[in-house]
């Protein structure tokens, strides 16, 4: 069976941290009351964002062109009341019986043969750091997607949710040359309409480059194509997979034949070139003749756009990333913190940036390894209480820039890759936010969640070695709402 993770598309804009969960009745009802009110979403994107896009005065096409850039949407909003200072509550004997009762009802679960041979887990109260419960919390594991959770947070911590990529098409070497540049934006679409939100568009930049060619009296051109902004192999170390694309700064559509945004699928074996192919075919309908084939071609430095069209916020694609389990984001953001390290953009120079990210962020790294941004290796090593720590981080109040990583969780019952688990009549649904993790004979989940105490805790569990994955993730499911309930 070859590695994969499963995704689905919608993820909704949540505010279930101001719930208090009474009953697993009542927080089920107040959890689909709050998704209601405080979305709908579209494919990852807030329809509040995607509106606010849609109101910005513009030239050619939409959100992209001119030195004047379009005001980022703002980040998620403080959801944390309910569950900080201001909820009084004695903590010390409330920390004492959450453990006990956590402990009681964790390790016969944990111990679930289903589980492979290999578990570990950390529960820690967000708001105080305290921990309710380990087991082999800082051992090292293969954590498969849940390192996506390290993805998100480095790549936020080191660029901030308002952050857009850039593409952008700039005059030539050669006469009547232009050059379409590559900023690795994963949004980038060549789509008249993206199915997948709103993002980078071809088809706005082809408009503005047209409007700027005939300007100047030009209606013909050659086109090159630039994306040496990646060094290092584009070929993920697993190999050709449908799971992830050629990872290359200039990709339109993750390189996806098809209308999907996300799940497995056969990847174009030129993303760079297609992507040149149809920046053609959006010119010549434009009315500027491009003669000859794209051809690679290196961008002169410090050359001044003609047109640019930008990526959707680092918050949206974060979140997108953790709903869907997006691959082909994970790799595109980690590689996005390398450049903004000084590291080069290459899977060696995302694993050091990411590495030293966290450490800035001062959470301990000893023993990991973050080979790849995506969890598709087997080489990266991470354990249940980075995780843990890495999820607090998110819900500090001090640190708003990292709260996408809290909201980009998919919901249990609802949406993205949780849809399906700790769903119907389950006492986590529409409670527990968590990210999956899935790998032949690996399986983890990790995310947060409002106990019947009204404290927000993270949780990590990470396994190894079982022999069958839907089990495993059965397994996964009932210590996830076992923390949700345990009293």
């Amino acid at each position: 069976m070859c590695d994969r993770e499963r995704g689905w598309s919608e993820v909704p804009s949540i505010k279930t941290w101001q719930l208090i969960a009474g009953s697993a009745v009542a927080g089920l009802a107040l959890s689909v009351a709050t998704v209601a009110a405080s979305g709908p979403w579209d494919s990852g994107q807030r329809k509040a964002e995607r509106d606010r896009a849609a109101s910005w005065g513009r030239t050619g096409g939409a959100d992209h062109g001119g030195e004047l850039l379009p005001e980022a949407a703002p980040s998620a909003p403080g959801v944390l009341g309910a569950v900080g200072p201001g909820a009084p509550r004695k903590e010390a004997a409330v920390g004492a019986a959450a453990a006990g009762g956590l402990s009681a009802a964790l390790k016969p679960l944990l111990a679930d043969p289903a589980l492979g041979t290999v578990r570990t887990a950390s529960v820690v109260d967000t708001a105080t750091g305290e921990v309710l419960y380990e087991a082999g919390a800082r051992d090292a594991m293969t954590p498969a997607s849940t390192i996506k959770i390290i993805t998100a947070a480095a790549a936020l911590a080191a660029l901030g949710p308002e952050h857009r990529i850039r593409t952008t098409v700039v005059p030539g070497a050669a006469p009547g040359q232009i050059v379409l540049v590559g900023g690795g934006d994963p949004s980038l679409t060549a789509k008249k309409k993206s199915p997948a939100g709103s993002g980078g568009s071809l088809v706005a930049l082809a408009a503005d480059t047209a409007q700027a060619l005939k300007a100047a009296g030009t209606d013909s051109v050659t086109l090159a194509y630039d994306d040496s902004l990646y060094t290092g192999p584009a070929r993920h170390p697993i190999g050709v997979n449908p799971n992830i694309a050629l990872v290359t700064a200039l990709t339109a559509d993750e390189g996806r034949p098809d209308d999907s945004t996300s799940g497995p699928v056969a990847r174009t074996d030129d993303p760079s070139g297609d992507a040149a192919r149809a920046f053609a075919a959006l010119l010549a309908e434009r009315g500027i003749k491009v003669t000859g084939d794209p051809a690679r071609a290196k961008a002169a430095a410090g050359a001044q756009p003609l047109a640019t069209t930008l990526s959707t916020p680092m918050a949206g694609l974060v979140e997108r990333m953790l709903t869907n389990s997006d691959n082909d984001i994970a790799e595109a953001l980690a590689r996005q913190t390398a450049l903004a390290s000084g590291q080069p953009a290459s899977f060696e120079g995302a694993e050091k940036a990411v590495t030293d990210r966290l450490t800035a962020l001062g959470v301990d790294v000893t023993g990991s390894r973050f080979a790849d941004g995506s969890g598709l290796g087997r080489a990266d090593k991470v354990s249940a209480g980075l995780l843990t720590a890495l999820l607090a981080k998110a819900a500090d109040p001090q640190r708003p820039e990292l709260r996408p990583v809290l909201t980009g969780l998919p919901v249990a019952g609802f949406t993205g890759t949780l849809r399906a688990r700790n769903s119907g009549g389950s006492p986590a649904a529409g409670l527990l936010r968590a990210k999956t993790g899935t790998l032949s004979g690996v399986n983890s989940l990790a995310g947060t969640v409002v106990d019947p105490s009204g404290r927000l805790l993270a949780f990590a569990f990470l396994t190894a070695n079982s022999a069958d994955g839907p089990a495993a993730e059965k397994g996964l499911d009932k210590l996830a709402a076992a923390v949700a309930t345990a009293p």
